[in-house]
């Protein structure tokens, strides 16, 4: 592929619709571009509002379907909701500790949960060997699971991979992404699994070309 055609699938590969080859050699192209790498940091929100209409829409609609004038006020009123959700999680917060500070050793505990009612699962790791850390929080989804990454790699710049392994080993590519240059910052990424939680073993996060990072067990 030449080199303007690889600067023209900045936007197929931010939104995931590259296939796995196509990905590959993007990839390659992105370790050498600075320019595309901080065009896919640029299309992060673009990628969140894709992946909000995917799970507000039902299985029986047609992916090419054409959008009807409701689309907009759903998106909006799930956004509200979420906005809504996360101001009642912070004020229960800080009832909460109102109750720890006045109740001295009453201990409190709150059981945390996604905007939708949705139980929300979270696994942390730093492996010793890379100096790699992650975070993954998972919430299940009728159509599977949505996953959100946090990770902190100073080694960049280098272009990774989130793999989902299954009980019987088989892999599942969530999402991918480009590590800055010597940048140690968290990075949060948005991905999606067709696997439900419980079926997931475990997470890896992998270079392009295969080099392990972390390994974070699912339960």
């Amino acid at each position: 592929m030449r080199s303007l055609e690889r600067h023209r699938d900045v936007g197929a590969y931010a939104l995931g619709v590259l296939d796995e080859a196509e990905a590959f050699r993007f990839e390659d192209h992105l370790m050498e571009c600075p320019q595309c790498a901080a065009q896919v940091t640029e299309f992060g929100p673009t990628a969140r509002q894709m992946m909000l209409y995917r799970r507000a829409t039902p299985r029986a609609v047609h992916p090419f379907a054409g959008p009807g004038p409701q689309l907009l006020d759903r998106l909006l009123g799930e956004v509200a909701a979420r906005h809504r959700a996360v101001r009642r999680r912070v004020l229960y917060a800080v009832a909460a500790s109102v109750v720890v500070a006045l109740a001295g050793p009453v201990i409190a505990m709150m059981a945390g949960g996604g905007s939708d009612g949705v139980q929300a699962a979270r696994v942390t790791a730093t492996d010793e060997k890379s100096g790699v850390w992650a975070q993954i929080t998972t919430e299940d989804e009728p159509w599977g699971s949505h996953v959100e990454l946090k990770v902190k790699d100073g080694a960049g710049p280098r272009s990774c991979r989130l793999i989902a392994i299954g009980a019987d080993g088989s892999e599942q590519t969530i999402t991918s992404w480009v590590v800055p240059t010597h940048d140690a910052r968290p990075n949060t990424v948005q991905g999606a699994a067709a696997w439900h939680s419980d079926e997931i073993v475990r997470y890896e996060l992998r270079t392009a070309t295969g080099e392990h990072l972390v390994t974070l067990d699912a339960h």
